[in-house]
């Protein structure tokens, strides 16, 4: 289980987020959502080390984190796929993907099969440097790379943005067999609000850097989500 707990951060003198709470199971989707500008992207990167919290709490299987490192966050098991992917465009699919190794013991340094097979079109352009895939492929390496970490949270920024139809499909699936695996909670922010429903077992909404509802998908119609990203 992810725990965050009051958790508050500033950039400079501006405050971004305010005693954001929630918790993440492992074999679970959790869906951060809300309009441009609320907060989400920084909510992740302050899970994941990357900018220091102002104060609260991020717990892993209860063990709190220490705050803004983001090596640290890794080694624990948090893996981030950031907005835009992050792909070394010089570098093979595989040299990307190794570079997941950064944070495993030696015996690790390996690319699982199971990797290939969420993601077919990784193993077919394992020699094609990043910066050759189209988006949608971009992305399902950003992902597949994070899985290379084994980690126990998988935090997922807008991983539907800019992509076609079919990959978005694929990534679904995809983010459904690691679920059903049960092995990892996963942590999702995405505006594609069909996307979100069809995926998320439960959702977090954002409003103003605020927490502003939490819900389980069996108490929360899409009609309700649409209604409350509405106002």
């Amino acid at each position: 289980m992810l725990e965050v707990g009051d958790l508050s951060l500033h950039y400079g003198q501006s405050r971004i987020l305010y005693d954001i709470t929630f918790a993440a199971l492992r074999g679970q989707i959790t869906a951060v959502m809300g309009n441009n500008g609320v907060g989400k992207t920084s909510l992740l990167k302050a899970i994941a080390g990357r900018y220091p919290a102002s104060s609260g709490s991020v717990t892993l299987n209860g063990k709190t984190l220490p705050q803004g490192s983001a090596a640290l966050a890794a080694r624990a098991g948090i893996a981030y796929v950031p907005q835009g992917r992050e792909v070394f465009p010089m570098m093979t699919v595989l040299e990307n993907l190794e570079t997941g190794f950064a944070c495993l013991p030696k015996s690790d340094h390996h690319v699982p099969d199971h990797i290939f097979d969420l993601f077919p079109v990784l193993g077919d352009m394992r020699t094609r440097r990043g910066g050759d895939l189209s988006g949608g492929q971009q992305q399902q390496l950003a992902i597949a790379r994070a899985l290379i970490t084994r980690p126990k949270v998988l935090l997922l920024d807008e991983p539907t943005e800019g992509i076609q139809p079919n990959i978005i499909q694929q990534i679904g699936d995809a983010l459904e067999m690691l679920r059903a695996q049960g092995e990892m909670a996963i942590v999702l922010v995405e505006q594609n609000a069909d996307f979100a429903y069809r995926l998320g077992d439960s959702f977090v909404l954002m409003e103003g850097g605020r927490l502003k509802r939490a819900r389980a998908k069996a108490d929360y119609a899409m009609a309700d989500l649409l209604e409350d990203l509405a106002l």
